[in-house]
């Protein structure tokens, strides 16, 4: 399989609102169409997961980060220019996203990926794509395909035949940044 026609598969599923299994920048993740609440809401119910606890968005550019968070802070643009790992940061005021992705407090963790795979696929899509790690709730978080729950397996729609061999990374640092100009490390 080429890269191209990965694409072309998982962009196919997603279109129709369904479920993909890819390799990020970081760990395997369980993806869809993150403007799309039924797909998002088929991930809270695959990973046995509270629609209170948010998931992540992977977005290909700063220009895609613009139209998706009303008022990026300028600090974003430092701290993602100069992390030296996947940093996923929290922003205020998330706009034209499922409604069922935002959190309580209106916020949304966003990540602009530098995986090649991950930036086509959204480059494409034209859309956000949701990324939560491939596990089932309250279990650990995969370290490699091989580890994935045959539950996460047979519940997604399409399954990435992408770097299967390759171990996984460390999950992505992640930051609230809000809106006054606080940060606050969440996750290292």
């Amino acid at each position: 399989m080429t890269l191209k026609d990965e694409i072309e598969k998982a962009l196919t599923i997603l279109k129709r609102g369904g479920l993909i299994l890819y390799p990020t920048d970081t760990v395997w993740g369980i993806g869809c169409d993150a403007t799309n609440a039924e797909a998002v809401d088929k991930i809270f119910k695959l990973k046995n997961r509270s629609d209170k606890k948010s998931m992540i968005c992977l977005v290909h550019d700063f220009r895609m980060l613009n139209e998706y968070v009303e008022d990026v802070p300028e600090v974003a643009y430092d701290i993602l220019k100069y992390a030296d790992k996947p940093t996923t940061i929290i922003f205020d005021n998330p706009i034209r996203i499922a409604e069922n992705l935002v959190a309580d407090d209106n916020s949304l963790a966003i990540r602009v990926t530098k995986d090649e795979f991950c930036k086509k696929l959204i480059q494409k899509l034209r859309k956000p794509l949701v990324s939560t790690s491939a596990n089932i709730s309250g279990t650990p978080t995969p370290k490699s395909y091989s580890e994935i729950d045959p539950l996460i397996l047979d519940g997604v729609d399409y399954i990435v035949n992408l770097h299967r061999d390759k171990k996984s990374g460390k999950p992505s640092t992640i930051i609230k940044l809000k809106n006054d100009g606080s940060v606050k490390v969440i996750r290292q």
